[in-house]
């Protein structure tokens, strides 16, 4: 049954009405949101109508493309002419606050008002700027190993949160073509095998960039990570194998891992016509995804701590900003608006604001009664285990991206963009090289990217 979420944010709703009191005049705030779908838009827009009616001010809510908005909000900037409040991805967080664009003191301020401890602390590290936070966190997603949960209870496996249980996994159930232990991502000009890459890496304690920018890759760890790679590409089906691959063999129940966003958790349950489950006669069965489990800290031996990969998007206060009521506009759509913000995508959308101070849990809670799929709707609390969305959710407290806490996330953006260390890696696992030498040649290559 679905959570009204009025049951859950009256401390949200108090907190805004009275600050919405100490307000001289009601404020027109101008939104800019990347989220420009149609659907999607009307949710923003049905939270902006509440906000209105909880404390007078009015949203524009402003659609700005994803690819468009860097140079949008520079020219922006440029002309004194910011919007109040920008929805934004990871990666204009930092540089947005260092050019000036960000308003830190106001975003922390907010972040200190709704309760520091209600946010998965990955999501806040990723935004941590000159003592304070750039922007807000307001949702995010990580990348998941996907398992087939039933295959490891039968053969006393544990789950693959680490290299090691990974391989022994790969040992008791590779069979080809019955079942691949695996299907890892090689076909070289995807970014899908960039993201399966850095995930791997950073799982392994790995990064081309440090604090002071580009920097070697450490000799010992980044074999480990090869041989590692080489040993799941090698269970993988020869060939260049990307996204549509590794879905397509796991939905058949020809695959017993795979790494993919949160993205396919709807699929999995046969809600989507144009990419159902195929593992038995039933299009629209959920035998599939009731076999299946994820992983999302995933550790290896120089890094028993583990990381997620991890892609979170920001509430930016501008510098522009009418700055109380664009605070409270922020907080609003943290406590009572923030199902409409989930509900555009829940399985991509997982909340970075677990709950409040009382209710810890209330929004992971609520977030779990939200319906996903395209064809066919239903929540993801009917479709998966408590633990098993326990799991997804807890995956922001360690989420990372490579050069983000050290400043270098758009160095290490260009090294990924690149694509040397997909090369480099197929490569390697082809047999061109030895591991020592692709770690030599992965350092010459990532240091010659401008």
């Amino acid at each position: 049954m679905k959570i009204s979420k009025m049951s859950y944010l009256r401390a949200g709703a108090a907190m805004a009405v009275a600050l919405s009191a100490t307000a001289l005049s009601a404020e027109t705030l101008r939104f800019w949101t990347i989220e420009e779908q149609p659907e999607r838009l009307a949710r923003q827009e049905a939270m902006a109508a509440e906000f209105e009616a909880a404390t007078g001010h009015t949203v524009e809510v402003i659609p700005v493309s994803e690819t468009d908005l860097g140079t949008r909000a520079t020219a922006a900037f440029a002309a004194g002419d910011l919007p109040d409040v920008i929805y934004h991805t990871l990666q204009y967080s930092a540089p947005w606050a260092e050019a000036g664009i960000l308003d830190i003191d106001a975003a922390t301020d907010v972040i200190d008002a709704l309760g520091l401890g209600t946010f998965a602390s990955g999501a806040l590290e990723m935004a941590a700027a000159d003592g304070g936070f750039a922007s807000v966190p307001v949702d995010g997603w990580t990348q998941m190993l996907v398992y087939r949960a039933d295959l490891f209870a039968e053969n006393g496996l544990e789950p693959p949160n680490s290299y090691a249980n990974v391989l022994a996994a790969l040992e008791a159930l590779h069979n080809p073509p019955e079942m691949y232990g695996f299907v890892a991502a090689t076909k070289i000009d995807e970014n899908f095998m960039s993201q399966v890459l850095e995930h791997v890496f950073l799982a392994n304690g790995v990064s081309p960039v440090g604090p002071d920018g580009v920097q070697p890759l450490d000799e010992a760890a980044t074999i480990e990570v090869l041989e590692f790679y080489k040993a799941i590409a090698e269970a993988s089906p020869p060939g260049d194998l990307y996204w549509d691959q590794s879905r397509t063999l796991y939905f058949s129940g020809n695959a017993a891992m795979i790494i993919w966003s949160p993205f396919i958790l709807d699929e999995l349950a046969g809600l989507r016509d144009s990419a159902p489950p195929t593992i038995n006669d039933d299009p629209q069965s959920r035998d599939l995804a009731a076999a299946t489990g994820v992983v999302t800290n995933f550790a290896g031996p120089s890094n028993p701590d583990g990381a997620a990969w991890g892609d979170v998007r920001y509430f930016g206060i501008t510098s522009d900003a009418s700055t109380d009521a664009a605070m409270e506009f922020v907080q609003f759509s943290m406590s009572d608006g923030y199902e409409q913000t989930l509900a555009i995508a829940p399985e991509g959308k997982f909340p970075v604001r677990r709950g409040t101070e009382d209710d810890p849990t209330a929004y992971a809670d609520l977030w779990a009664t939200l319906d996903v799929g395209v064809d066919r709707k239903a929540p993801l609390g009917d479709l998966y285990e408590a633990s098993m969305i326990e799991e997804i959710v807890g995956g922001l407290d360690v989420a990372q991206r490579w050069g983000v806490t050290d400043g270098q996330l758009s160095a290490a953006s260009a090294i990924i963009n690149a694509q040397v260390i997909n090369r480099l890696v197929r490569e390697y696992i082809d047999g061109e090289r030895d591991a020592a030498a692709t770690v030599a040649a992965l350092n010459d290559a990532i240091a010659a990217v401008q």
